[in-house]
């Protein structure tokens, strides 16, 4: 069980990122509780990446603050080694050997685990040998994965690091960070388009669309609290106090609504079915599109 006692993973509050003109981030408030494993999905351009970056300490907020693991981002480097973070292009030096990449490890990062990482790289079968450059996109995901992990962290951030990868070699990586996660008892943050690859891995859901978070919450409570209903268009326009609805679709006679209800199945005058994860994130991202900037 998670340890309630420990502070969120993340904790933001009115965060904000611009890039000149440009709004990366807006406003941005939320809490995410330790122990999750939590997928980040969202449109290109939605701020994923500028949240993991301000995650990693690698740029700084505009206004607003972040906390990680209780601490600012890369307060020290005390709080760096805390943190395992793989970017998008699985980042490696291709004129370094895969050993060479564990012996920098080793000297980069106090906690190192020399055990752990020579037993992944065998593992996933890389030759301590061969020149990073000449590994498959897939090996090359594998072996940041496994620098990442072998720092022992807390927490794994990874920005849709699976992106490129064929469906065979993505799920191979997904299999391996879950063991990872597992085996270190750290949290995890997976940014990606994929929903299927968050609907596999992740129990706990960030939706952010036009640089805002639309809706976050452990995956569980979410797929509860929403659903789907098929109604003459009128009984839509009437639905009943404390029932929120997030998109409406019109077919003909008969309208269908994703709508939410935080207290569980809404009481509707129609029979309310579950909504599918895909269902969920589509239904906020397309409310998101509709009403544009803010």
């Amino acid at each position: 069980m998670p340890n309630t006692t420990s502070p969120p993973v993340l904790h933001a509050e009115g965060l904000t990122k611009r890039y000149g003109r440009r709004t990366a981030l807006s406003d941005v408030t939320l809490s995410v509780p330790p122990g999750r494993i939590i997928g980040l999905v969202g449109p290109n351009g939605a701020g994923k990446s500028t949240l993991l970056h301000l995650a990693c300490g690698l740029v700084e907020p505009t206004s607003g603050s972040l906390t990680v693991l209780g601490s600012r981002p890369a307060a020290d480097a005390a709080h760096l080694a805390r943190v395992g973070f793989v970017a998008q292009d699985t980042p490696v030096y291709g004129s370094f050997t895969v050993a060479e990449h564990l012996r920098l490890g080793a000297r980069l990062n106090p906690a190192w685990d020399r055990g752990l990482a020579e037993r992944r790289i065998a593992q996933v079968g890389l030759n301590p040998d061969q020149k990073a450059g000449r590994l498959s996109g897939g090996q090359r995901a594998q072996l940041a994965l496994t620098i990442a992990a072998a720092k022992r962290p807390e927490l794994l951030i990874f920005d849709e690091p699976a992106a490129a990868l064929d469906p065979l070699a993505r799920s191979g990586f997904l299999r391996n960070l879950m063991e990872f996660v597992t085996e270190l008892g750290a949290g995890a943050v997976l940014s990606s388009h994929l929903l299927d690859d968050i609907e596999r891995v992740c129990d706990h859901l960030i939706v952010l669309s036009g640089s805002r978070v639309q809706v976050a919450g452990d995956v569980r409570d979410l797929l509860a609290t929403h659903h789907r209903v098929t109604a003459p268009p009128g009984e839509l326009e009437r639905l009943p106090s404390g029932v929120e609805t997030i998109r409406v679709e019109h077919h003909g006679r008969a309208s269908v609504a994703v709508v939410r209800g935080d207290t569980g199945p809404p009481p509707l005058p129609r029979p309310a079915e579950p909504v599918s994860l895909e269902e969920l994130v589509l239904s906020y991202m397309t409310r998101a599109a509709a009403e544009g900037p803010r």
